[in-house]
């Protein structure tokens, strides 16, 4: 059933009748959630438990409220009379689920419930007991108004049925204005079998331009929140991100399927103890980010750890003196340190096996001892000192400090690993006085953060996604596993997209850092958003790119490419410009990032006004290729590919990502040969 059916009419007349329902029932659960709250404030309780109640109700107040305005149903599902488990019954699919009463049979069924896997999974093949799917056609931009509601489509699976219409292929294609929206209403079968993965897998998702891995992520992380709620709120859901802009752009997803107060986050954020305020050279960083540091860090660390001229330890006890030889105080710290605990757990270890010894003497001559006789000798001067002595406290800066500034140690610790050029470009040119006034780098502040592991294990998510992730070093992936330690990992990235200079280039190798050596590595070679014309440009790049991808396609065909050699590249790129503003949707005008300011200022003086990458909701923006990744534009402007290319290391994969932000259209605007 289209928009030109006949009988469309009263099917359309019913559906806007029934979404104005949904609307008030809507309205009622938000005033409802709201009186929860003062109701439960209210509630006899342990302080302990109204608290706990208090903020659950808050927070799904909070979360009903926030809604944002649009559509309240996509789809519908009318099953078979013969299916065994939902037999004539129909369901409206949405975002949320809606009903009139908690124990009443809801208006919506939410697009996670287990209901819901059918609209996204059946087909004239596999039925799954569905009669008819049916897709709902909104006017863009609609804000949730019933008249918003302008065509529908039905798939008569029973009848052996099973094509999308325009509907769903109009819904893939929309123009991309502001930020980046949720999928729930085109998600493919391949996307919701990552989408529905347990929470227990870790999943690595090798996913080619235009395919739909950070939205897959995204819901995946939404229908994790809704299948085990208690247990993510208790131990946390984190989504990292490469950069602040990226971030930006996704930032509306998870709210607008119901589900707010998610951490998102780069990496930097996730782990940074201080600002940065210095910088590596390029052979500096490459090291600081090599797996072999994590080593060379662990030894200066444990250097610390030494029973040479350690005394016999003497502990007062009213009139008598209780001891612990040095031989045997050396024994212990040696059993401790063969353990292989964090770094203050092997110190507090130390002393509570030294203090167990004590007590043991002392009940033997006193009989049984108080809680309070162990604190106090825990605690008492001489067994502290002692303590500082043979393992002593420290701080992650000053680890770090000291191995950056003393070649000696330097030499010690990295002895076998790293050879005497990268032990040289480790160490600071300008040492400061303390670590209290030294420059930290980005790269520094992964050190840190290793260190601080190595020290005490930190606070754990039970689920983290993490996007753009062959772009991350070891070192980087060794931070994200240890917030992973008790949880799970969403894994997305495109190998072909790596543009650091220690990108990944096998996933094994990446998943082996990240500490999910098994994880399954499941490919998505099908693309939504870029249009074949443009997705078979870049593949002509793959050969260049040094990674084992299978080539992207695309079920795109209404995408253009323009071609535009030039001997005045400033101009015809204004020219570009005009075109592609003549068209719906947002341009982007994509450059070498030293190639920004002179394209700016072409397009201001042509009366253009671009916007900046941050400016999410720009119909124009001038964009360096350097933060392009992960956003798109529906007309991207490429400006001399060849620059780009220069520009970095890896410039290259760079380019490839420049060329795949496109949702319809692409014009590469050259003076040079192109790099392909």
């Amino acid at each position: 059933m289209t928009s030109l059916d006949p009988a469309l009419t009263d099917a359309l007349r019913t559906e806007r009748a029934y979404h104005d329902t949904c609307r008030v029932a809507l309205a009622a659960m938000v005033e409802g959630a709201a009186e929860q709250v003062v109701i439960g404030e209210d509630v006899s309780a342990s302080g302990a438990d109204a608290e706990v109640l208090g903020f659950r109700l808050r927070s799904r107040a909070k979360a009903m409220r926030e809604l944002p305005p649009g559509p309240l149903f996509f789809g519908r599902l009318d099953f078979g009379a013969d299916d065994p488990e939902h037999g004539g019954q129909h369901y409206h699919v949405g975002r949320v689920r809606i009903t009139t009463d908690p124990a009443a049979p809801p208006l919506v069924v939410d697009w996670r419930a287990p209901v819901s896997r059918a609209f996204y999974q059946a087909s004239a093949g596999d039925p799954q007991g569905v009669a008819v799917r049916r897709r709902f056609g909104w006017a863009p931009g609609s804000r949730g108004d019933s008249a918003g509601l302008t065509g529908l489509e039905d798939e008569h699976l029973g009848r052996g049925e099973s094509r999308p219409g325009d509907l769903l292929a109009r819904e893939i294609e929309r123009p991309r204005i502001g930020p980046m929206r949720d999928i729930a209403a085109t998600i493919q079968p391949e996307q919701d079998d990552l989408v529905r993965a347990a929470l227990a897998d870790s999943v690595c998702v090798q996913g080619a331009p235009g395919t739909g891995k950070t939205a897959v992520g995204l819901h995946r992380a939404a229908y994790l929140l809704y299948t085990h709620p208690r247990r993510l709120t208790r131990s946390g859901l984190l989504i990292l991100g490469p950069h602040r802009t990226f971030l930006s752009y996704i930032a509306e997803v998870l709210p607008s399927l119901g589900e707010s107060g998610v951490r998102q986050a780069t990496l930097l954020d996730e782990i940074a103890r201080h600002p940065v305020t210095g910088t590596d050279t390029v052979p500096a960083a490459t090291v600081k980010h090599d797996p072999r540091t994590a080593e060379v860090l662990r030894r200066a660390l444990y250097a610390r750890v030494s029973t040479e001229g350690v005394t016999d330890l003497a502990v007062p006890d009213g009139s008598y003196r209780w001891r612990v030889p040095a031989a045997e105080l050396a024994a212990i710290v040696a059993a401790v340190r063969a353990e292989e605990p964090p770094y203050a757990v092997g110190r507090e270890r130390v002393r509570t096996r030294v203090v167990r010894r004590l007590r043991d003497r002392a009940e033997r001559r006193s009989g049984i001892l108080p809680a309070s006789w162990t604190r106090r000798v825990e605690r008492c001067r001489p067994l502290t000192a002692q303590l500082d002595a043979v393992w002593p406290r420290v701080r992650p800066e000053e680890v770090l400090t000291q191995l950056l500034t003393d070649p000696a140690l330097l030499d010690r610790a990295a002895d076998g690993l790293l050879d005497p050029e990268e032990r040289a470009a480790l160490l600071w040119p300008r040492p400061p006085r303390s670590y209290k006034s030294a420059r930290w780098s980005a790269a520094d502040l992964v050190l840190l953060d290793e260190l601080a592991g190595l020290i005490e294990h930190p606070q754990g998510y039970g689920h983290i996604v993490v996007d753009e992730a062959q772009d991350l070093s070891p070192m980087e992936c060794r931070a994200v596993a240890r917030r992973a330690a008790f949880g799970s990992l969403t894994v997305l990235g495109d190998l072909a997209q790596g543009t650091t200079p220690w990108a990944a280039r096998d996933w094994s190798v990446q998943l082996r850092h990240l500490g999910r050596p098994d994880a399954a590595v499941v490919p998505l070679t099908t693309g939504f958003r870029v249009p074949a014309a443009v997705v078979e440009l870049a593949n002509r790049l793959l050969p260049r790119l040094g990674v084992a991808v299978p080539a992207a396609t695309s079920l795109r065909t209404d995408g253009e490419l323009t071609l535009r050699p030039t001997d005045d590249l400033l101009g015809t790129t204004v020219t570009a410009v005009r075109d592609a503003l003549t068209r719906e949707g947002s341009v982007g005008v994509v450059t070498a990032d030293a190639g920004t300011g002179p394209v700016r200022a072409a397009l201001t003086a042509a009366g253009l006004a671009p916007a900046g990458p941050e400016a999410l909701g720009a119909r124009l923006a001038v964009v360096p290729a350097s933060v392009v990744k992960g956003l798109e534009y529906d007309h991207v402007v490429a400006v001399e590919p060849a620059a780009v290319v220069e520009a970095e290391e890896r410039g290259a994969h760079r380019l490839y990502v420049v060329l795949t932000r496109a949702v319809s259209r692409l014009d590469v605007v050259h003076t040079r040969p192109l790099p392909f």
